[in-house]
């Protein structure tokens, strides 16, 4: 049994292409969409879902605080902060490992992208916040905005951001050539319930973007910086 809950699967756009045979896809986002007065944009970067509780470190499942390799580093620093925590679940991509893309101009190991608090998802400004106080960058926020009043007109910006290589220089992993982004979040700009968490977020994927094996435990790199140094982060090697 579970110790906490888990971060909920995000829902992809129908036009999402990046979807598995396990995903979801919320085929009426329009719908919910375009009835909330305020979204945000941001990047979908490619690490690990990790969260920070009061409880530990937990990566997807939350059946016991994880223990990996590559999450050394973010259990150190949650040592120096989990009295702080109260009922606050930071959750954050950990890029301490490189997955299926690397990046050239990262500036941290660390970023938010949610904050809950008991049944509710925090709104992004005070996810901001937090994310401030505890002294860690958030995921890179594309835009804030009133959903268009034409559904072909959101796609088809979601496209043309897609199509860039992100705020940290993207580069396929296998071949080093510049890639596009992995994607970006759609969300809700104000707070919301835990339970209506599919109607208030939503991604968009690229094609073919996993592209690491069952073996990439046993060969992982640590994820470079473009300053080595970093309050929060080591200089670990394998």
């Amino acid at each position: 049994m579970a110790i906490s809950q888990k971060y909920g699967r995000t829902f992809h756009y129908p036009f999402s292409p990046g979807t598995t045979s396990d995903d979801r896809i919320q085929h009426d986002y329009w719908q919910h969409l375009s009835r909330i007065p305020a979204l945000v944009h941001t990047e979908k970067l490619d690490g690990e879902n990790n969260c920070l509780s009061r409880l530990g470190v937990f990566a997807r499942s939350h059946a016991a605080p994880t223990t990996s390799p590559w999450t050394e580093s973010i259990r150190r620093f949650w040592q120096s902060i989990k009295h702080d925590l109260g009922n606050l679940e930071i959750f954050l991509e950990n890029l301490y490992a490189v997955h299926s893309i690397a990046y050239r101009q990262l500036d941290h190991h660390f970023y938010v992208f949610a904050v809950r608090e008991h049944d509710q998802w925090l709104s992004w400004e005070e996810t901001r916040y937090y994310a401030a106080m505890l002294d860690l960058p958030t995921v890179p926020e594309i835009k804030v905005f009133t959903p268009p009043l034409q559904q072909a007109i959101f796609e088809k910006e979601v496209l043309e951001i897609v199509a860039g290589p992100g705020a940290f220089d993207a580069h396929d992993a296998h071949s080093g050539r510049p890639a596009t982004m992995e994607g970006i979040v759609t969300r809700n700009a104000a707070q919301y319930p835990v339970a209506a968490f599919p109607e208030n977020v939503f991604k968009y994927v690229r094609k073919g973007h996993v592209k690491t094996d069952e073996h990439w435990t046993r060969h992982w790199q640590r994820a470079p910086l473009h300053y080595e140094g970093g309050k929060h982060v080591d200089h670990h090697r394998q």
